[in-house]
């Protein structure tokens, strides 16, 4: 189990320049430099950035859309038609209950989770992330000024149902669950949810579900998370839900995603944060994502992708002692190199060094600002148990991760 350690009151934002980066923009810099020192590149299995590309007739929808002139502005909410494909797919894939006036076209989901947060922010109000989480959910929570708790996890990297009941106080709270997981690659099946679900009512917080890899859950269908609200008054939801276009359809650089708000009441406030932040998705953007949403078949292609890497490429980490178990979902595994002798930003910095291979180091995804009265944070520090850990990404060419993967064990035999 990862412990839980939760920082000190705060009732303002933080001064920006003093929110921790995100380690995986540290290794990006760090890859720049050996591949500029070294005249080669690495091997990059440090970023999300897949194999595969958009079908075909997302380039063709963007192509129309310039020659067409369709460039100008939209609402702010997104084409009604995109919206009213999404509806589409969230009720009969997702299992939605929902409509189009409560769906709202991001520019990437990232964008969408820092406007999902802004909607939900208030004075004192706190977040509950994972102790093991992707370092963009802490920025964004500093940004909009909530303060992170951080939850224990179980044995297999899922939010630890139990302990998150026994965690005090009577301030406002959203919790955040991320299934399949960033960086973990745990998957939440429906009974984990619900149980979630359930504590969430009964406590009266709000609910994020980042479902960003919903398309690559591996060993079980993947659940998402309002559809189990399906049968709560409107008015009584609590789920916000974010989604993405960058995962399931290879279209990262696009920058395309989109959130969804349980009631009218919470739409309300979505909708005032994206006329504030964004002023309106952009249409050829929005035109592509019609089209992507025309070829569901690419979907099931590009998860027996992922998941044949995996399966494969990844697997010899399990002779090595790094990996424990494959990851049940998304495109990362969680290595654990302790009982080399190193600790994970060691053993990086000399697997880039002498083996060519980037990784990002576990300690940048479990950060632990500790923030004042005042809102401002004051220290940084990481959860000791993470110190081991480092995040590979397997979603890239199999060759490429099964290369890496075998530099990686022979540079841990060597210690």
């Amino acid at each position: 189990m990862i412990s839980t350690q939760a920082p000190g009151a705060a009732s303002a934002r933080p001064t920006v320049a003093d929110i921790p980066p995100s380690c995986v923009h540290e290794v990006f810099r760090a890859v720049t430099e050996y591949e500029a020192t070294h005249g080669v590149p690495a091997l990059g299995l440090h970023v999300g950035e897949p194999a595969f590309r958009p079908p075909a007739a997302v380039a063709d929808a963007v192509l129309a859309a310039v020659r067409d002139g369709r460039t100008g502005y939209t609402t702010a909410e997104g084409l009604l038609e995109l919206r009213s494909a999404l509806v589409r797919k969230l009720t009969t894939r997702n299992g939605h209950d929902t409509d189009a006036d409560l769906v709202f076209v991001t520019p990437g989901s990232t964008q969408g989770l820092l406007t999902l947060m802004h909607a939900v922010a208030a004075p004192d109000a706190e977040i509950l992330l994972p102790s093991v989480h992707w370092p963009i959910h802490l920025q964004q929570s500093l940004l909009t000024g909530l303060r992170p708790v951080f939850y224990p996890l179980d044995d297999r990297l899922r939010p630890d149902v139990d302990a998150l009941a026994r965690i005090g106080g009577d301030r406002p709270r959203t919790l955040l669950v991320n299934s399949p997981n960033n960086p973990s690659g745990a998957v939440c099946d429906e009974r984990h949810l619900l149980a979630l679900l359930d504590l969430a009512h009964s406590r009266g917080w709000t609910v994020i579900s980042d479902e960003a890899y919903e398309d690559f859950a591996f060993d079980e269908d993947h659940t998402s998370l309002a559809c189990l609200e399906r049968n709560v008054s409107p008015d009584e939801r609590r789920v916000f839900s974010a989604f993405s276009f960058s995962k399931g359809y290879g279209m990262t650089g696009w920058r395309l995603g989109y959130v969804t708000a349980p009631n009218e009441r919470h739409a309300a406030a979505v909708r005032t944060v994206q006329e504030a932040s964004i002023m309106c998705p952009p249409e050829p953007v929005q035109l592509a994502g019609i089209a992507a949403l025309g070829e569901p078949e690419c979907l099931a292609a590009n998860k027996a992708m992922v998941r044949h890497t995996r399966d494969t490429a990844v697997r010899p980490l399990l002779d090595t002692g790094l990996l424990t178990r494959l990851p049940a979902g998304g495109w990362y595994a969680l290595l654990d190199c302790r009982a080399t002798g190193l600790d994970a930003d060691t053993f990086a910095a000399r697997l880039l060094a002498e083996q060519g291979v980037a990784l990002a180091a576990g300690p940048g995804f479990a950060l632990r600002p500790l923030v004042d009265a005042a809102g401002q944070v004051r220290t940084v520090d990481d959860e000791p148990e993470a110190r081991g850990l480092l995040r590979l990404a397997f979603c890239g060419e199999t060759e490429t991760v099964r290369e890496g993967v075998r530099r990686i064990a022979l540079f841990a035999a060597t210690l």
